[in-house]
């Protein structure tokens, strides 16, 4: 089994859209709900990971996906 970070993807959900975030050949993207990319660095996504996490941001979920081919996603 697969579990380098480029395996995953991250989807945070609330009540009116989604963002993804993954890893690719170099660094972490953000897609919006619009379809933007933006290019992250880790702490940046654990900033945003993190709150809804730890419960502090109530209306969101983190779903968390795993790829086997990350050239798939």
């Amino acid at each position: 089994m697969n579990l380098k970070n480029e395996c995953y993807v991250l989807t945070v959900r609330s009540k009116k859209s989604a963002e993804r975030y993954l890893k690719d050949k170099t660094g972490w993207l953000k897609v919006s709900a619009k379809g933007n990319e933006f290019r992250m660095t880790p702490e940046q996504v654990l900033n945003h990971i993190l709150p809804i996490l730890a419960g502090v941001k109530q209306n969101f979920t983190l779903d968390v996906r795993h790829h086997e081919n990350p050239d798939s996603l």
